[in-house]
């Protein structure tokens, strides 16, 4: 097995296990240090750099980042990253914030660009090219920005205020905003002579049962899961029957149920057709559903709406139990017990969503793959019409909000590469920068304790309060000093551990200390077998590990990365500095830097 090449910056990003699996690649350690710190401006900043919306997604978020965390290794729950993320919003000052936003040339470069959607990642393509002095033209049918932020997310879980505030932050450096406005032809647009489009339109389409009997006869009191949260979230609607099923597993799903509450539904139930585990709904969703007395039933397959007088007053439904074959592809098998009948006075269906582009045109070149979806390049995020670009939920169907800002980034370096005539496959090499965090012989400028902290419980709002008003935000935040003693869990993964072969004598001294058995020095051999004979067998193949150049024994020093917990003994231990303990900092390049 070839020596560590630690100039890659690719390796030291992917032992940094939250900030990799970050879709922005948001430096999370980094930001987590500066609300430990309690310079709440800071944190604020780097997030904002990286998410565009911190306070967004400290609400929202899907967390990817927390099943990577490596306080895992050490106890059952993850640093509350996006929680902290919150911290950093909730206490930043406004001013400041304000202050630090970048500048805008008052003098454009003569480039304009057309930007349809007010969603995150059409605010992430504004965000990053209006510094470069590109004149934007966003157009959106809703009434202010946000795209499905503001028409899907109720405001018990992002308060408006909240959104507005980070939503303006990119509107107020110049965006030219044509709002209630529905773009209904691609070929106008283009039209226009724009030099580049983006098309972050979101999938604006719930899925329907049109095909189940019952369906057009109790239309009245059958709506679209996102359709509805919509109208609420305008405040067309205002009311909900007594009795109502939330079909679907997903967050549109928890989202409705828990309005419908909070609407005047004193029996909602959400029924689901896959087992409890395998609903799509995070974790945490479904938790806040349940803590809100919403029972979830689970295997239930709707078969019948069912209709008396002209007047919808239940659903049946088929019970089932999945089966797994080899490759775990789960079929959903008939019980054979009889139909199970639920009353409801009102059914939100909220069974999935899709894309929909009757506004585009068929004859102007922009070509359609599978399940009538533009092909878009998973690098560029070009479609096949140059100057047409795709992002968010628009160019390969629903995700989350952190996805759809890394789309805009990526999306802004190649409308800045197109109009400036470069390849826009071109991509920029991300900025890294490696730091020894030593103060003195066996000190260090982070905090490197590693001992048993559990994860700290965020306070909600009471239930008989918050069910009454659905503006009351359930979820309150950590304190300062909870947010302190949150991020003082963070075991600081992206401060490495950094080897020189040069200094090493061989003592075994780092291999003794080390709390983990994560460092063997042994004969160097092929890495599957090696993975083998290290001092604690290293199964995980998806991580890495670090193994030096030859030492004077003919040995080498291997470092499993995937239990290393970044405690800095090993550099504490050794008699010669061999092992440093250096701070990597990843930052994913935008357009134009």
């Amino acid at each position: 097995m070839k020596a560590t090449n630690i100039r890659d910056p690719e390796y030291f990003h992917k032992v940094v296990d939250c900030q990799y699996a970050c879709p922005a690649h948001t430096p999370v350690p980094e930001y987590i240090r500066l609300i430990a710190a309690q310079r709440h401006d800071d944190p604020y900043m780097v997030n904002w750099e990286s998410s565009v919306f911190p306070g967004v997604l400290g609400r929202t978020c899907d967390r990817p980042c927390e099943p990577a965390c490596r306080r895992v290794r050490v106890e059952e729950e993850p640093v509350a990253i996006c929680r902290l993320k919150r911290v950093a919003a909730d206490n930043k000052q406004d001013e400041v914030i304000a202050a630090r936003m970048p500048s805008v040339p008052a003098l454009k470069n003569g480039k304009r660009i057309a930007l349809i959607g007010a969603g995150p990642a059409s605010l992430t393509v504004a965000r990053d090219l209006l510094p470069l002095g590109y004149q934007i033209e966003i157009y959106d049918e809703q009434t202010e920005g946000g795209g499905m932020m503001l028409s899907q997310i109720p405001a018990f879980r992002l308060p408006i205020e909240v959104l507005r505030q980070e939503v303006n932050y990119v509107l107020d450096m110049g965006v030219v905003i044509t709002f209630n406005h529905y773009v209904d032809s691609l070929k106008a647009v283009l039209a226009e002579g724009y030099d580049a489009i983006f098309v972050g339109t979101g999938a604006p389409r719930g899925k329907d049962l049109e095909n189940l009997p019952g369906r057009a006869e109790a239309a009245a009191n059958i709506h679209i899961g996102i359709d509805w949260l919509s109208s609420v979230a305008f405040e067309h609607i205002h009311s909900i029957g007594k009795k109502v099923l939330v079909l679907g597993g997903g967050n549109t799903a928890m989202d409705c149920c828990r309005t419908s509450r909070r609407l005047g539904g004193e029996d909602v139930r959400v029924v689901v057709r896959s087992p409890f585990e395998d609903m799509k709904a995070s974790p945490w969703e479904k938790e806040d559903a349940m803590r809100e007395d919403i029972p979830i039933h689970d295997n239930h397959v709707p078969k019948e709406f069912v209709v008396e007088k002209g007047r919808l007053k239940g659903v049946r439904f088929e019970k089932v139990l999945p089966e797994y074959d080899e490759t775990g592809r789960r079929t959903l098998v008939p019980t054979g017990e009889e139909l199970v009948f639920m009353e409801a006075d009102d059914v939100l269906m909220a069974i999935g969503q899709e894309n929909s582009f009757p506004w585009i045109e068929r004859d102007i070149g922009l070509k359609f793959g599978q399940w009538d979806m533009p092909i878009v390049d998973e690098t560029t995020l070009q479609s096949s019409l140059d100057t047409v670009f795709f992002g968010g939920d628009s160019a390969w169907g629903p995700e989350n909000i952190i996805t759809a800002v890394a789309h805009g980034h990526q999306a802004a370096i190649s409308i800045d590469l197109l109009c400036r005539k470069q390849d826009v496959r071109r991509r920029p090499p991300p900025g890294v920068n490696l730091a020894s965090q030593k103060m003195g012989i066996h000190e260090w400028s982070y905090d490197n304790l590693v001992e048993s902290d559990k994860r700290y419980l965020v306070p909600h709002a009471d239930k008989s309060k918050s069910l009454k008003d659905r503006k009351v935000e359930v979820e309150l935040g950590f304190d300062v000093d909870t947010g302190f003693k949150e991020a003082q869990r963070c075991l600081n993964c992206d401060v490495q551990t950094v080897f020189q072969e040069v200094r090493c004598i061989e003592c075994d001294a780092c291999v003794d200390i080390c709390p983990t058995d994560c460092i063997t020095f042994t004969n160097p051999g092929e890495e599957a077998e090696l993975r083998t004979r290290l001092s604690a067998p290293a199964g995980n193949l998806a991580q890495d590990l670090y193994v030096s150049e030859l030492l004077p024994t003919e040995r080498v020093m291997v470092k499993d990365e995937d239990v290393c917990l970044h405690c800095g003994l090993c550099a504490e231990r050794c008699p010669t500095t061999a092992w440093d303990m250096q701070k990597f900092l990843y930052h994913v390049t935008k357009a134009g830097e």
